[in-house]
């Protein structure tokens, strides 16, 4: 299991690599976050960018989410259809601050456990770094279900 909250999925679909790029497009919009009018929702799930092999999205979001999957992807044409290979991690913002706080957390455990001989408190910052790590990778794991589902219903 790698450290850092991380998933990978390959997906084979009946449609060409131009069909799933096209269906993939009129869900995904390439959105300037500095116009209030352009950040409405209007029926996309996506926010990013689509090459045509590759593409960089994220669900749309309505308030800030530190957990939320970046999703990276890219598009083979395969004999019957094509294959789309994704990648789910978190954005480098989330690494920085979950790998921050781990390694604090964790430093804390050290000092108190082995400098200030308080094993209590050395105790209580272990959990809490324990507790901060899982719940990264548990929301994680949610909000990527939820990018996986959008990702089925586009390919059926």
């Amino acid at each position: 299991m790698p450290f850092l909250p991380f998933q990978s999925e390959i997906l084979v679909s009946s449609l060409k690599k131009e069909e799933v790029l096209l269906r993939l497009d009129k869900v995904t919009r390439n959105v300037n976050f500095l116009d209030l009018e352009a950040r409405k929702s209007d029926g996309y799930k996506f926010n990013g960018v689509i090459s045509p092999d590759a593409f960089r999205v994220s669900l749309v979001i309505d308030k800030a989410d530190s957990f939320l999957p970046l999703i990276k992807g890219n598009i083979e044409d395969s004999g019957n259809g094509s294959i789309l290979f994704l990648e789910y991690r978190l954005f480098p913002s989330s690494v920085f601050f979950l790998v921050f706080w781990s390694l604090v957390t964790l430093g804390l455990f050290f000092f108190f456990g082995l400098t200030a001989e308080k094993p209590l408190y050395a105790l209580i910052s272990l959990a809490i770094g324990l507790v901060n790590y899982l719940f990264a990778w548990s929301y994680f794991k949610k909000k990527t279900k939820i990018s996986q589902q959008i990702f089925h219903r586009l390919l059926q």
